[in-house]
């Protein structure tokens, strides 16, 4: 499956969190999205119940395909267990999952080289409101953890 064809109904957060500090960082593209490998589309929003999906993929199969996609050390991003939102698109029911960066400290400068940034919760407002209660669930799920 290629990454166009695997990424159609699927998205990815990523994000750090220091074990000792509980900095929670999460990835943005220059375009200002935070799901990769591409943005949500207009209209989207975020569902309260599951909907019914067709195929249901492992998010590891994501991280993998981010990997390469990014060209990222296979052991530098682990996913997430246990987060999946589903996202009601004008194209259908996007899945968005999670992953970790494995790192002691943030990864900035390998971000920026490929056009990213990390940041914090507050420097992420203004996204569209579906990114937004994304980051909303996915900061949940994190301190949780």
């Amino acid at each position: 499956m290629d990454t166009d064809e695997l990424f159609k109904y699927h998205r990815l957060l990523l994000y750090y969190k220091g074990d000792i500090s509980a900095l929670t960082l999460f990835a943005q593209h220059d375009n200002g999205s935070v799901c990769f490998p591409s943005p949500l589309p207009a209209l989207s929003s975020a569902l309260d119940a599951k909907a019914e999906t067709k195929v249901v993929l492992h998010p590891s199969v994501l991280v993998n395909a981010i990997n390469q996609l990014y060209q990222l050390d296979n052991d530098l991003l682990q996913a997430e267990p246990g987060f999946s939102v589903q996202i009601d698109t004008p194209g259908g029911i996007v899945t968005a999952h999670m992953a970790r960066f494995m790192l002691l400290d943030p990864p900035h400068k390998l971000l920026q080289s490929r056009t990213c940034k990390l940041r914090t919760l507050p420097e992420l407002r203004g996204r569209p409101p579906a990114e937004m209660e994304l980051l909303r669930r996915a900061y949940v799920q994190v301190m949780e953890s």
